[in-house]
């Protein structure tokens, strides 16, 4: 018989070796759904993990979508290691587009120099602002930051929506919802000649390599770090909690907004009612499976980006629906979580008793 048992301390090489087995659970489970459906699942792994990133435009189109992901998946591990759990980075990512993508109508068909730079900037202030409001909630009243984040997702695709088709709508796009297009200047060049990649996964691997910086090597680092480890030695060190919160808050909205931008002056090209197709969203699993350090983030984001384009493939390939790529990454999700459990639970052998005989029944007493 096996039951769970607590470990003593947590288990360093489960940590580690959970994400390897929730992907591994993940393809056995992907077989079995192909085959459950009549698909070959020899073709439909090839069209879903090989043939998207078997050209040189395919690994640049895995570049271009691992941007988003890693931009929000750092900012987010960095907010969960400090118990701070925001659920609303795909919000600060609108608002970032939002605010860089004003700035960059607002300099029309300039060729300023600094239309780029001004634009980076105000995407990283608008997901910052966003940002804020839960902040303030949270040390202010003490509400929820999971709820008020992820409300605050759905105001701002309003916001999108509403300028989209009204103040912002291009007077020439035929009544679709959107934008006029950026000028040279406000559209970042393409880093790779013969794909769409930008720098934006340049500003998404520096940002790694700062938040890896940040959380080993500084104070502050530390503060949030204690915080989410043992809160009460936190508190009896001193170290503000609302201070923790801000700044965990603040980070996460700065990277988000930041990939925002990214996407509007990168490979969209202008404001228009969806701009993501759920990028803040899928860096919270982003997150968890690079262990919440921002080097891991990177193969996290690398891993999400290929199921995005997998699925695209799959779609096209083998007419499967566009839910394929949701599936997928629940099943990551669903298993990373159970696979975590043995960090700190683990199986353990109980032998059950066997069963003893019955005493023999005292002898009747001699008749008298």
């Amino acid at each position: 018989m096996l039951r769970l048992e607590r470990r003593p301390t947590p288990s360093t090489v489960m940590s580690y070796v959970s994400p390897l087995i929730a992907a591994a659970c993940m393809l056995v489970t992907g077989f079995l759904l192909f085959s459950a459906l009549g698909k070959d699942p020899v073709e439909a792994f090839y069209l879903f993990f090989v043939k998207p990133v078997s050209t040189s435009y395919g690994i640049g189109e895995l570049l271009l979508k691992t941007t988003p992901l890693l931009l929000c998946g750092v900012g987010l591990a960095l907010g969960f290691r400090a118990n701070v759990w925001n659920i609303g980075a795909e919000g600060q990512l609108t608002m970032g587009a939002i605010a860089g993508g004003g700035v960059a109508l607002w300099f029309g068909d300039s060729d300023s120099s600094l239309a780029m730079p001004l634009m980076l900037l105000a995407g990283i202030l608008g997901g910052m602002a966003w940002a804020a409001i839960p902040a303030f909630l949270r040390t202010r009243f003490n509400t929820n930051e999971i709820l008020v984040t992820l409300m605050l997702v759905y105001i701002s695709q309003l916001v999108l929506s509403w300028l989209v088709h009204g103040p912002w709508r291009d007077p020439e796009g035929q009544n679709y919802p959107q934008s006029q297009g950026f000028g040279d200047a406000e559209t970042m060049a393409a880093l790779i000649s013969g794909t769409r990649v930008t720098w934006g996964i340049v500003y998404a691997l520096g940002l790694a390599l700062v938040a890896w910086i940040f959380s080993q090597k500084t104070f502050a680092g530390f503060r949030m770090q204690v915080a989410g480890l043992a809160p009460a030695a936190a508190a009896y060190a001193g170290f503000s909690e609302r201070r923790n919160i801000w700044i965990a808050l603040l980070l996460c909205g700065a990277a988000a907004g930041l990939a925002g931008i990214c996407e509007v002056a990168g490979p969209i090209g202008r404001l228009q009612q969806q701009i993501s197709p759920g990028y803040g969203f899928a860096a919270i699993i982003v997150a968890w499976i690079g262990r919440l350090h921002p080097i891991g983030v990177i193969f996290g984001a690398l891993l999400m980006s290929l199921l995005y384009l997998g699925g695209e493939s799959a779609q096209m390939g083998m007419g499967l629906p566009s839910a394929i790529t949701g599936l997928f990454q629940g099943l990551l999700l669903f298993y990373l979580l159970a696979a975590d459990l043995f960090i700190n639970f683990r199986l353990k052998r109980v032998e059950t008793a066997a069963a003893k005989p019955a005493a023999p029944a005292a002898p009747a007493e001699a008749a008298a």
